[in-house]
């Protein structure tokens, strides 16, 4: 009987430790999880940061003196920024170079969420890391809110971690550093690739072509614009007088239109001389390979948009843009600035608004 009773009690006290066992084992295999993820942060500051003079600095694992003789930086103090991502792709391009501008100038480490990553990496060469959410979602960001044009105060901005919000695309942010972001865009080889044969193909039995890309947005700004912001889009006259600069001053022009209103544009567009190729489908979720038709031509005509504008800012060729396509008094105005959207040297060709007076 006692012999029973003590098998029972080795058995019962055999039970207590492999549970005890158990939950220590798995208690360290969540510590083990969190620490993986939480290197994810770390890892590449111990790699790379961004200081405020510039530039990226390698740290040396051994925290060896850099060429000036200071110690190498703990990056880890740098913070960590990042921007919400909204809107679709030139709305996103807006944001990732606004962050990666005002990091720069604050000396902070910028990262993308997922989603920026996405909806950028199968198009661009991007080359900021990726903050995952498993992590984002335990640090303490302050979300700022930034209009579209840059201001002094951004300069200054003291949080260590940081959470960009609104829709900023303005070359005020970041054309000071305008090789590295064109850089950062540079399209994939597969779409430039294919973006190359297109021309070839469409240039046909010319000898010296000139290239214009043209990005015509429709879509949702039909009704939007005059209905909410007073404004109106590009119209047949823009279209034909953009086309006729390019067409007086080049002997070989061709016309590679993009848009999400191809129907339009086909029923709007001179093709009398037979020099305009219709690209694409409109197909708003697939947009890069009618971006990286755009971003291959020598020139760019865009009417309103972020697309459109990325195009004439990466091509770097001339640009022509509809402007003052607003009543004066438009609530539209307390978002936009003219002179904050498009380039000193683009050219503007002021809308009719005519439509908006009857």
């Amino acid at each position: 009987m006692d012999c029973s009773r003590r098998k029972n009690t080795v058995l019962v006290i055999a039970f207590l430790l492999s549970v005890l066992t158990f939950s220590i084992l798995y208690r360290l295999q969540d510590r083990i999880e969190f620490l993986h993820f939480s290197s994810r942060v770390s890892m590449p500051y111990s790699v790379m940061c961004m200081d405020k003079n510039n530039h990226r600095e390698a740290e040396n694992s051994n925290g060896a003196e850099n060429e000036e003789g200071e110690s190498s930086k703990n990056c880890n103090e740098n913070g960590i920024w990042t921007i919400k991502p909204d809107g679709r792709l030139g709305n996103q391009m807006g944001e990732y170079a606004t962050l990666y501008a005002l990091a720069r100038a604050n000396g902070r480490q910028p990262y993308i969420l997922p989603e920026m990553h996405s909806y950028l990496a199968p198009i661009f060469k991007i080359t900021l890391p990726v903050l995952h959410h498993d992590v984002a979602n335990i640090l303490p960001f302050r979300e700022y809110w930034i209009h579209d044009w840059m201001s002094e105060e951004y300069n200054h901005i003291d949080d260590t971690f940081l959470k960009f919000t609104g829709y900023p695309c303005s070359w005020t942010f970041y054309h000071h550093l305008r090789d590295e972001i064109r850089k950062e865009f540079t399209i994939h080889d597969h779409l430039k690739k294919e973006a190359d044969q297109v021309l070839h193909t469409i240039k046909g039995s010319r000898t010296n072509p000139t290239y214009i890309g043209v990005h015509v947005r429709r879509g949702d700004y039909v009704n939007v614009m005059p209905s909410v912001w007073r404004g109106v889009i590009a119209d047949k006259a823009y279209m034909d007088k953009a086309m006729d600069y390019f067409r007086n001053k080049y002997k070989e022009p061709i016309f590679v239109i993009t848009s999400n209103g191809l129907d339009w544009c086909k029923d709007n567009i001179d093709n009398s001389r037979g020099d305009v190729y219709f690209s694409g489908d409109g197909n708003e979720s697939t947009p890069g390979k009618d971006f990286a038709l755009l971003v291959t031509c020598n020139h760019t005509i865009m009417t309103i948009g972020t697309f459109g504008y990325w195009a004439g800012y990466l091509v770097g060729g001339e640009t022509i843009y509809l402007t003052n396509f607003t009543l004066p008094d438009s609530e539209f105005l307390r978002l936009f600035h003219y002179d904050a959207a498009f380039l000193p040297e683009w050219i503007g060709i002021a809308a009719d608004l005519t439509p908006l007076l009857h």
